[in-house]
């Protein structure tokens, strides 16, 4: 457990919704609150090891469904890809207002980085 604490919190924000209220209160408080097992036995209810037991399952459903789906793996590549684009957007956009200064070039310039930004927020 705890064996890739982020890889574990990235797959918990995208398929967190499919575990069980349980397994995603419990392992909120292990991964997210960075509680220890006991502390959130006691804090529920139940044996350390029904804790330790329901997170265990909990990383097998997260990582089973990334295995299936890779909506992480594929988010890190649009975000590298976006973040490529983004930087040949702003090379062609110095380019053309030191070289070029062409308007229509720079209004779909405008509106490339436009789209860019609407993507990353």
């Amino acid at each position: 457990m705890k064996q890739n604490h982020l890889e574990m919190c990235l797959l918990f924000d995208f398929y967190g919704e499919m575990l069980t209220d349980k397994q995603r209160e419990l392992f909120d408080l292990y991964y997210n609150e960075d509680l220890s097992l006991s502390e959130i036995a006691e804090h529920v209810g139940i044996t350390r090891q029904g804790v330790r037991d329901a997170i265990v399952r909990a990383e097998h459903t997260l990582t089973e469904l990334e295995e299936k789906l890779g909506l992480v793996c594929r988010y890190g590549k649009i975000d590298q890809h976006i973040a490529a684009l983004a930087q040949e957007v702003k090379m062609l956009s110095r380019i053309n207002a030191n070289y070029m200064q062409n308007d229509e070039i720079g209004k779909i310039l405008a509106r490339m980085h436009e789209h860019i930004h609407a993507i990353t927020g």
